[in-house]
């Protein structure tokens, strides 16, 4: 006959319950060929003489009394070495650790969350997970946010204000604890932003959505554009053109007004030659199209991505870089150093904005009192490499990845 198992054992098989498992000493369950049945249920016998062949296992959940059982220790203790909420002897929790790993038993985050109506994980909404920066963002911010016991949900909105709205609802649906975003559009992210950081701790990364609409961390980008600028003009370019994005994205606007008010210095007319469509590597080959007839010695992408592909049209054409004209980039992705010649680029330290973001959200107050809203600037590096050596200089001649 089969018998029926609850809880992990098995209902009417005489000397089961109250019994010890051979293998870890805990009660209410079987041991087989000297291995613990308690995280898979008892092996349940169909006859006298034990498990008949095609019998199968029932999988029982292993429970913080298991683990009490089998350690020795109370549950209250089991729960304080596993949740690590206070401090035990270490042999203790050295005792609880081995008999919960012995037993398989893996945490109840739901439950967990019932009882402290806290899930533990936090939102992260990014417009293009494709853009190259963002994936190292993500990397340096799940670190950081691990080390505190989150966990990072991901949400891609294809650069669209629409589904980023409806990417920060879902999120709040499901509960989570805080979020994070590298919101679309300064203007038309603004209302969802707002309505969000009104609910949970919330926090904007790299750009942002107007003055106290929630709090944020950046990197200086006005101070990234001037280390920029000063470089060129060391170098002796002085007719330089700036190849940007279009929109109301706080990074494009911060970088383009940087240019144009500090191209000046350079050339009182290079402050009008501003070309913008988007942050990608087709814009960056359709923008050399444009500007190179009136032949600029210096093209200032806003990012890396644009640089790429402004470099990669420029070899197509034939010009010498950095002979006849420099490029610069913006964020300091892979291909940065990679590209040929390489790219001088402005380096966002992205393991600084990451622990800034987590500390912010850390220290968020509870939602019914907001408090002032925060926003950090941190200093960016000009890394200079091949793609802007001294005008006039050949190709051939590449300096190295130096840091200014």
């Amino acid at each position: 006959m089969d018998w029926p198992v609850v809880n992990g054992s098995i209902s009417g098989l005489p000397g089961v319950f109250g019994t010890k498992c051979g293998r870890c000493g805990g009660e209410n369950h079987l041991s087989r060929d000297n291995v613990c049945q308690a995280g898979k249920g008892a092996y349940a016998p169909s006859g006298p003489g034990g498990p008949s062949e095609g019998s199968r296992e029932t999988v029982a959940e292993v429970t913080l009394k298991d683990v009490a059982l089998a350690s020795g220790c109370s549950i209250a203790t089991v729960s304080r070495v596993l949740a690590g909420t206070r401090p035990v002897g270490v042999e203790t929790a050295r005792t609880v650790r081995e008999a919960a790993e012995r037993l398989g038993y893996r945490p109840n985050h739901v439950a967990r969350a019932l009882r402290s109506r806290s899930t533990g994980t936090v939102g992260l909404v990014l417009p293009q997970i494709t853009n190259p920066f963002f994936p190292s963002l993500v990397r340096e911010l799940e670190h950081a946010l691990h080390a505190e016991g989150r966990a990072v949900l991901l949400a891609d909105c294809d650069d669209d204000p629409v589904t980023e709205a409806a990417r920060i609802g879902a999120f709040l649906g499901r509960q989570v604890d805080a979020l994070l975003l590298i919101p679309v559009d300064e203007r038309r992210s603004r209302e969802a932003v707002a309505s969000a950081a009104a609910q949970v701790p919330l926090v904007l990364l790299d750009r942002g959505c107007g003055p106290g609409v929630a709090d944020s961390v950046a990197v200086d980008n006005a101070a990234g554009m001037a280390l920029v600028l000063d470089h060129l003009a060391a170098t002796g370019r002085r007719r330089p053109c700036f190849v940007g994005a279009a929109g109301t994205a706080s990074a494009a606007v911060e970088r383009r007004a940087a240019y144009e008010a500090g191209a000046a210095a350079l050339d009182p007319e290079a402050p009008g030659r501003v070309e913008l469509g988007d942050f990608s590597v087709e814009w960056g080959r359709a923008a050399v199209d444009r500007v190179w007839p009136s032949r600029p010695d210096a093209l200032i992408c806003a990012n890396d991505l644009i640089a790429a592909g402004a470099l990669q049209r420029l070899r197509q054409l034939g010009a010498d870089v950095p002979g006849e004209v420099a490029v610069t980039g913006f964020d300091d992705i892979p291909l940065a150093g990679l590209a040929d010649p390489a790219l001088t680029t402005v380096r966002q330290p992205v393991g600084e904005l990451a622990a800034e973001a987590a500390r912010l959200l850390s220290r968020r107050p509870s939602t019914t009192e907001p408090g002032p809203r925060r926003t950090v600037r941190l200093a960016p590096h000009l890394v200079v490499r091949a793609s802007s050596a001294p005008a006039g200089a050949s190709s051939a001649h590449r300096p190295g990845d130096l840091r200014a």
